[in-house]
């Protein structure tokens, strides 16, 4: 093997564990659901990217914040299957990555208007503060419904006359964050314990995180289902009757990952119910 092959291989294992440390299925579920909830709303195709590219770049900050600042506890618990243990990713990489991704959020934030760019990056700063202090302590749901509730509105208040998402949306984008937030932590709980990460969810354990997990984002399909105006479609009553069958089975074994898989699949079946909700006449 010649050195400039060795040196392509070095960058490529560095680059994919970059991309692996910026939890990319949660950063991509949630840039679609802005994608689908700007195109919904009629941003058209300029206010539609920006907005895009924001929600983006937010959650690539966010990601490779949450595994810089996991470090030293993945490290104690043996978690190999996280890029910065495993050494495939320099520390000072992912540092420098989620850096200059809050620094591309910041301009790409504010394009829709002030205030929309203001909503926006108070939910990202909310995701932030989870992974640098929120997340061991009672309130670690806070800034998932917070920043979740707040997507909505960033989306909205860029278009003309910057109007405010109705509030069963709102209701129901919080709703799914928080539950996304006990769901996904199911399968860490025995470790975040061992390295003193005490969480709302480490505190209430397995089984009853599963049940508020489910019954959080039942919630937000409820909401999604009532909230509007006019009558429940045949694909609204669809979608609360199979949301509840796929959380009732995804929880029988709360401590995998299933759990959290459902709620995504969940939150696609949501994102067709707000585009046609959401089109615009």
């Amino acid at each position: 093997m010649t050195t400039t092959t060795a040196v392509r291989r070095g960058r490529g294992a560095a680059a994919a564990g970059l991309l692996a440390a910026c939890h990319p299925l949660p950063a991509a579920a949630v840039t679609l659901f802005a994608a689908a909830l700007a195109t919904a709303a009629g941003r058209g195709l300029a206010g539609g990217a920006t907005a895009v590219g924001a929600v983006a770049a937010g959650q690539l900050s966010v990601g490779w914040c949450n595994d810089r600042a996991d470090l030293r506890r993945d490290l104690a618990v043996g978690r190999r299957d996280k890029p910065l243990v495993a050494g495939t990713v320099r520390p000072a990489a992912v540092t420098l990555a989620a850096a200059l991704a809050l620094l591309v959020c910041v301009p790409l934030s504010l394009a829709g208007g002030l205030l929309a760019g203001t909503v926006h990056l108070v939910g990202v700063v909310a995701a932030w503060g989870y992974n640098l202090w929120l997340k061991g302590t009672a309130a670690s749901w806070l800034p998932y419904a917070l920043a979740f509730g707040l997507l909505p509105a960033f989306v909205t208040l860029g278009l003309p006359g910057a109007p405010w998402p109705p509030p069963w949306l709102t209701a129901a984008a919080a709703l799914l964050g928080a539950g996304a937030h006990f769901a996904n932590v199911l399968p860490d709980i025995a470790d975040d314990l061992a390295t003193g990460v005490v969480g709302l969810p480490q505190r209430l354990g397995a089984r009853y995180s599963a049940a508020l997990a489910a019954v959080l984002v039942l919630g937000s399909a409820a909401a999604l289902v009532v909230g509007p105006p006019g009558p429940v479609t045949a694909y609204g009553w669809g979608l609360l009757a199979g949301t509840a069958v796929t959380l009732l089975l995804a929880t029988r074994r709360p401590a995998g990952r299933l759990p959290f898989l459902a709620v995504l699949a969940v939150a696609g079946a949501d994102v067709l119910l707000l585009v046609v909700q959401l089109r615009p006449a």
